[in-house]
């Protein structure tokens, strides 16, 4: 598993060729995210920095309905059976073009049993002053019109700061109940107000464990912006508008999801759709022939007032 570094104006990021994984993302000496060492053939921990597509956690049964036609995917996760994250998180993508600053990657997901669809995938890494901006393309090569659907499973942190010493901010005033079973959608979306999940004002992450996806978001001038808040500085979790879900997730030992190094930790996964999404047809991405669909997200790192 190869890594490519990249880095401008105080950042830097490293990215490794399996999964398109974001390895690490830092202002500074100050990680913005968890990270993991790249060895061959070794998932990271908790797939983290990985690209999940075409789809973003879990089909259930591994079955869907597209254009009248029914599909069954490989089961991946077989213990709640369900096909899980899609094709591409831990296949080797290639490098398509890198300067100091920026690389770029690309895939093609391939058919596969349940998935007659042909879609190439590219993932461009950028630093600058504004921080990482990761743009993200799925064009439809194929001759039939294709469903769609992306996350990343990024962890965040705010430098050495203990995750139990942070607080979340999320920009959603929804969340999506599930099944605790097989982690599928159960019912529509929630509003937060009065539940444990309201996140618009910043709660502290101590005792809270999460794997809940959130929706409903708020932007402001087109952008949505989600926060960990340390002791004396915030990393922002920032998408455009194609990202109108994002997974929070803690990874616990008290779970059995402890974070190699760190214990506790937690992930803000942007999402284009919610868990089930090709069965459900929830905010379901269709691609025509030759279509080309583009998408942004990025962290940056600011000082606490």
């Amino acid at each position: 598993m190869a890594g490519y570094s990249i880095e401008s104006d105080g950042y830097s990021a490293e990215i490794a060729q399996t999964g398109a994984g974001l390895r690490a993302v830092r202002w500074g000496d100050r990680l913005l995210t968890e990270t993991w060492e790249i060895e061959p053939s070794v998932k990271p921990p908790l797939s983290a920095g990985l690209v999940l597509s075409p789809w973003p956690n879990r089909t259930g049964d591994g079955t869907f309905t597209f254009d009248g036609v029914t599909y069954h995917l490989p089961i991946t996760e077989a213990g709640r059976n369900n096909a899980n994250h899609g094709f591409v998180r831990m296949v080797d993508w290639n490098i398509l073009d890198q300067t100091g600053s920026s690389v770029t990657l690309g895939v093609a997901v391939g058919q596969h049993p349940g998935w007659p669809f042909d879609l190439q995938l590219t993932a461009d890494y950028t630093v600058g002053a504004d921080g990482l901006i990761v743009t993200h393309t799925a064009t439809n090569n194929g001759a039939k019109t294709a469903p769609y659907a992306l996350g990343q499973h990024t962890f965040v942190r705010v430098g050495d700061v203990a995750t139990d010493d942070c607080s979340l901010q999320l920009a959603a005033q929804k969340y999506q109940p599930l099944d605790p079973e097989r982690q599928l959608p159960a019912g529509d979306p929630v509003d937060v107000t009065g539940t444990d999940y309201d996140y618009r004002t910043p709660q502290t992450l101590a005792g809270r464990w999460l794997d809940t996806p959130f929706t409903g978001m708020v932007d402001h001038n087109g952008i949505i912006t989600h926060r960990l808040i340390g002791t004396n500085g915030v990393t922002e979790l920032w998408t455009d508008l194609n990202f109108g879900w994002a997974q929070a997730f803690t990874a616990d030992p008290g779970h059995e999801q402890a974070y190699p190094g760190r214990g506790r930790a937690v992930a803000i996964e942007p999402m284009t759709a919610p868990p089930n999404a090709l069965a459900s047809g929830t905010d379901l991405i269709v691609l025509e022939p030759g279509q080309v669909w583009t998408g942004r997200w990025g962290l940056k790192y600011r000082d606490r007032p």
